[in-house]
């Protein structure tokens, strides 16, 4: 499967803002984005005209890779959103918001999605009592996503649950410090997304 190995910080610069790919280096001094946030090549610096496609471009291309999402899949889920009742562009944020390497990611269990999928991968939670192994699974109203309990002795998981009490998480979720677990009480909402997305440029770009 295709997949991006180049480095993280190259995309935050490409799409001019901190996208978190990164973990606690984001918000650090040592951010490379901190130092130098024009976009990469030989002409990042120079000024260039944005035009209409332009913008809707960037801007299917920022939320791509704020969640990890390749194209294929990106597509699926907008396909998803438009048949769905509502705003097409709300529809496939909370989409996105649903998936399964997102909650553990938000729930403080993994530094960045990037390491939550790794997580979800090697088998560290359960969605319902029964393992998770597919980070794109998407969660309803009532599910309950843990760390498998054979897993919570792991140093990793340690480093973790020593930091998840400082945690934001959004009011979506309810979190459990004691069985390192949360409960989905009710779906992601679009004032719970707290990245700024212009979701309107990406249903122009794919409506054309």
């Amino acid at each position: 499967m295709a997949r991006y190995t180049g480095p993280d910080c190259k995309l935050c610069r490409r799409e001019g803002c901190k996208l978190f790919l990164k973990g606690d280096k984001c918000v650090s001094a040592k951010c490379p984005f901190e130092h130098r946030s024009t976009a990469p090549g030989q002409h990042g610096a120079d000024r260039k005209k944005v035009e209409e496609y332009g913008r809707q471009l960037r801007e299917k291309q920022k939320t791509k890779r704020y969640y990890g999402v390749l194209e294929r899949q990106f597509r699926k889920y907008y396909e998803m959103a438009e048949v769905k009742e509502g705003m097409t562009g709300e529809n496939l944020l909370i989409l996105l918001e649903r998936r399964l390497d997102n909650v553990v990611y938000r729930m403080g269990m993994a530094s960045s999605r990037k390491e939550a999928r790794l997580l979800v991968l090697h088998g560290h939670f359960t969605l319902n009592g029964e393992k998770a192994t597919i980070p794109s699974m998407l969660v309803k109203a009532g599910d309950v996503v843990a760390v498998k309990e054979s897993r919570r002795d792991g140093t990793k998981i340690k480093s973790l649950a020593e930091t998840a009490g400082t945690h934001v998480r959004p009011k979506w979720l309810e979190f459990n410090e004691t069985d390192l677990a949360a409960k989905v009480v009710s779906l992601p909402a679009r004032e719970d997304i707290d990245f700024e997305f212009e979701e309107q440029l990406i249903v122009e770009l794919y409506s054309k």
